[in-house]
């Protein structure tokens, strides 16, 4: 654990709030202390309200916002002494809890207070800060959990028995503040959740952090000899990846909803899945009930989903207590397999990508606490308590108006620019989490987020298709749109002076390399959740070609034949195949300067006028052509397969 305080940084931040908003990204950054939006902090300042009069004011992170990234607007400001005294009430439901948050914020436009505000305003300290540090929750999940949290800090913390955050939770640890004794006490542990230090100062408060995990990780034993040992994967062998579809498939339609799927590639991940003893120590929980809302309480152990399906019913019943409640799919959300390694599933690549990231600090916890003596996290009903809490389940509730490919996986080929960056784009913006395909490197920084992709590959070479389609679907899941765009267009030539080098490169990248990647898609297509579909970006060339342009309009109505079978065969599998006919789409990088100018050459006008040579007297751009494309995606289409349809103003040749 490293202390990543830095007095020249430090100084940049003048004042409580951006002394705040340092430490709290420094705590932020260590993944080992705080993942996705977990852990808080606070400062309690003074501030003039509207009437001039000076009021205390707990600034504390909203709920949900990430502490590694968080600003001034990600804190709360709430009036101090209101929260304070909520604590004197007997009790509070978690709905008026909330409620009493929302009223007691300074700024009505600010995010709603982390659940823990009023624990925080409690603390007699001007700074605090909340972590879940991986050291200390392994030290709490084993048998003498709190004996050894005593041992670790003696009077230096509050030790308090778990209690689910909220009112409850404030109410103890009021009465143990009570016995607080001594100016050795620098924070407080709470077991199976967390830990609390405080200060005077962001520094002091932060360090102290630091020096109470640093003491838990003393705790880490060396490896023992007598620890069941995975067996080794061989070298050079990579999990199928139709396998890993068709498990994505089989979740979804449990889920419900298509669901995106990511694999680790840690290998301490996939060594923890080979475990011989893997699913009776994965059945015993979670590693603190806060991830049971990404996790499930527990992951689904090889590849039957229904069984799984079964298990998570009975463990609803079971700790219901016979009360009714909404509950959630019976789907898991996170899978080890021997074969196939760590999986996690989310509606979105950013949730797959949290509860994968939160498993992969569950396992690392597990073979520590294992180490210690044994694994034994809380009893599942407390797991089951944290599910259906309703603060938790609003962070999971489905928005109004959920995206259409919401949890769908797009591959684009030739994505980097154009007509391919445009359907990037469309997708996105549609729900989907997209790969983008292309021979240019830089489509790998196409997109900085984390439903998207960019993968720098080669398609007219075999092995480099069969790696990147690997990698969509450790990434993914799966795929469920394919859209074929990559293609060039060489400079008008006549057929007698056509070089068989050109004819033989426009035949290898147009329909050689399409026919292979879409072979190579039709078993992840097959397994798509809600059916695979394929759009095919054509060429005006099909039905009308130009003089001048023979290698471009054979190879592209070559392609458009491919579709049309594809689409006779492919459709018992439910995947529908489409294709779009642009013509003149000048944004690409298919029309160079050179070639616009020789084409309106050839045709006698000027390259203005050759712009809009069509019969609506307009420019189509790339973004026309990829709002089809999605659209052809979509369930507008989904009654259509293997139709032909023009973006290009209108042709008086082919109309």
């Amino acid at each position: 654990m490293n202390n990543l305080w830095n007095e020249q940084d430090a100084a940049n931040h003048v004042g409580d709030l951006p002394q705040r908003i340092y430490s709290s990204r420094l705590l932020g950054r260590d993944q080992s202390l705080i993942l996705h939006g977990g852990g808080n902090t606070s400062v309690k300042t003074v501030e003039r309200n509207i009437f001039g009069e000076q009021q205390a004011v707990l600034q504390v992170k909203g709920s949900g916002v990430d502490l590694a990234t968080i600003d001034a607007a990600g804190f709360s400001p709430c009036r101090l002494d209101y929260l304070q005294r909520l604590v004197e009430l007997e009790d509070l439901s978690d709905t008026e809890l909330l409620a009493q948050f929302r009223r007691s914020l300074v700024r009505p436009d600010a995010p709603s207070p982390s659940v823990e505000a009023i624990l925080h305003a409690i603390l007699p300290f001007k700074f605090i800060d909340h972590t879940h540090a991986d050291a200390l929750i392994a030290v709490m999940n084993t048998p003498q959990g709190e004996k050894r949290v005593r041992e670790l800090y003696g009077r230096r913390v509050i030790v308090v028995p778990y209690v689910m955050p909220g009112f409850r939770l404030a109410k103890e640890c009021q009465a143990r503040l009570a016995q607080m004794q001594g100016a050795e006490v620098v924070g407080m542990v709470l077991m199976h959740h967390g830990v609390f230090s405080w200060g005077a100062t962001a520094r002091e408060s932060y360090e102290r952090m630091i020096e109470l995990v640093r003491l838990a990780e003393t705790s880490r034993p060396r490896p023992s000899a007598d620890r069941p040992v995975a067996p080794a994967r061989p070298a050079q062998i990579r999990p199928g990846r139709v396998e890993r579809a068709q498990l994505r498939h089989d979740v979804s339609k449990a889920a419900g909803t298509p669901l995106i799927a990511t694999w680790s590639v840690d290998e301490a991940s996939a060594a923890f899945a080979r475990r011989p003893d893997v699913a009776e120590l994965a059945r015993r929980g979670a590693a603190t009930p806060d991830h049971v809302i990404r996790t499930k309480p527990f992951p689904l152990v090889g590849r039957d989903v229904a069984a799984y399906g079964r298990s998570y019913e009975q463990y609803a019943e079971a700790n219901a207590s016979g009360k009714k409640f909404d509950r959630w799919d019976p789907a898991p959300r996170i899978a080890l397999d021997p074969e196939l390694g760590l999986g996690a599933f989310g509606r979105t690549a950013r949730e797959a990508g949290m509860a994968c990231d939160i498993y992969e600090h569950t396992i690392g916890m597990i073979e520590w606490a294992e180490a210690l003596g044994g694994w034994k996290p809380l009893p599942e009903r407390h797991h089951f308590d944290m599910e259906y809490w309703e603060p938790q389940r609003a962070k999971l509730r489905r928005p109004e108006g959920r995206p259409v490919f919401a949890g769908e996986v797009a591959v684009v080929t030739g994505a980097a620019s154009g007509i391919g960056k445009a359907c990037v784009e469309a997708l996105l913006a549609r729900g989907a989490a997209v790969v983008g395909l292309d021979v240019n490197p830089a489509i790998a920084a196409l997109h900085d987020r984390a439903d998207f992709k960019g993968i720098a590959c080669d398609l007219t070479q075999a092995a480099a298709v069969e790696t990147a389609l690997d990698e969509v679907v450790e990434t993914f899941g799966g795929v469920d749109m394919l859209v074929l765009n990559a293609g060039i267009f060489p400079a008008g030539c006549p057929i007698a002076e056509l070089s068989p080098e050109v004819w033989r490169r426009v035949m290898t990248i147009n329909l050689d390399a399409n026919w292979g990647l879409l072979r190579s898609c039709h078993a992840l297509l097959r397994l798509a959740p809600s059916k695979g579909r394929v759009v095919v970006i054509g060429s005006k060339n099909v039905p009308a070609p130009g003089p001048g342009a023979a290698a471009y309009s054979v190879s592209k109505a070559a392609m458009n034949q491919l579709t049309r079978v594809a689409a006779l065969e492919w459709g018992r599998d439910g995947i529908r195949l489409n294709s779009i006919h642009p013509n003149m789409v000048f944004d690409t990088a298919l029309w160079t300067p050179a070639v616009l100018e020789s084409r309106a050459r050839h045709y006698g006008i000027s390259v203005d006028q050759y712009r809009t040579n069509n019969v609506l007297k307009i420019e189509v751009t790339s973004r026309d052509v990829a709002e089809l494309a999605a659209a052809m995606c979509g369930p507008l289409f989904a009654k259509t397969t293997a139709a032909q349809v023009p973006v290009d103003g209108g042709n008086e040749r082919v109309i």
